[in-house]
């Protein structure tokens, strides 16, 4: 009893559930980011190798989060300034989501001109899908873990003191994205334009991420609306394509 009331004494009171239920939400959607990467990376291997590759890719995330929230207290430093240049000062978190934010940047643009150029599928031979080594795409997807870790814990830092509460968010978060991957995964594949959407939003979080790390902080409410926007657009452009099919 002592042990369950020094951890989860917050399930007895409804700020704690409040606190709980909020932060696994935003734990889920700030997910949501890490989970399109690693759907868009792992559907260029082989597809005997997809779903081990993403489940590399989920369970290192929940290692890295946990491993990070067990070193909160190094966490809340990060965001003290280390270095000057341009007349402002950053952080360790501003260095890693500036970089973090280039690699996507430049990982979407990459993604984007092998969509658009017909001739990296003839170079490609059979198909597209094994452009891409599993060690290399399991080195990039640890590299965007991180950065999306860090600004995970942040998160759930400045939303509670309990460490419990944020335990159970992030694995509830981590469990929901590994039951997503395979379905997101498969309807990434089966829609090409969802393709390019998703690419676009990968380029969109990596302009936040720079512009976050540079002070410039975006809402992430404008964000999700905008994907979420987007989203709903592609989504009426694919049932009127399926229906004009229908009656052709």
């Amino acid at each position: 009893m002592e042990f369950f009331a020094e951890y989860f004494g917050f399930l007895n009171s409804p700020a704690g559930w409040a606190a709980l239920i909020t932060l696994l939400i935003m734990e889920i959607v700030l997910g949501i980011d890490n989970l399109i990467f690693i759907s868009i990376l792992t559907n260029k291997l082989p597809e005997h190798q997809q779903a081990k590759a993403r489940r590399i890719g989920i369970g290192a995330a929940l290692i890295l989060r946990l491993g990070l929230l067990f070193t909160v207290s190094i966490i809340v430093q990060m965001k003290d300034p280390v270095i000057e240049a341009f007349g402002q000062s950053f952080s360790w978190r501003d260095i890693i989501l500036i970089v973090g934010g280039l690699f996507l940047v430049w990982k979407a643009t990459k993604e984007i001109h092998h969509t658009v150029d017909p001739n990296d599928s003839i170079e490609a031979g059979a198909g597209k899908v094994a452009m891409l080594s599993m060690g290399a795409a399991i080195t990039q997807i640890l590299l965007l873990d991180l950065v999306f870790s860090v600004d995970s814990i942040i998160t759930a830092v400045g939303m509670t003191d309990e460490i419990v509460i944020m335990v159970i968010a992030v694995v509830g978060a981590v469990t929901v994205m590994l039951l997503a991957a395979d379905p997101l995964s498969r309807f990434i594949g089966k829609n090409p334009t969802i393709v390019m959407l998703a690419l676009g939003f990968l380029l969109m979080i990596g302009m936040t991420l720079i512009a976050d790390g540079f002070g410039f902080h975006v809402p992430k409410g404008y964000i999700y609306a905008a994907m979420g926007f987007s989203a709903l657009v592609e989504i009426l452009n694919m049932m009127a394509r399926r229906r004009r099919k229908s009656a052709e």
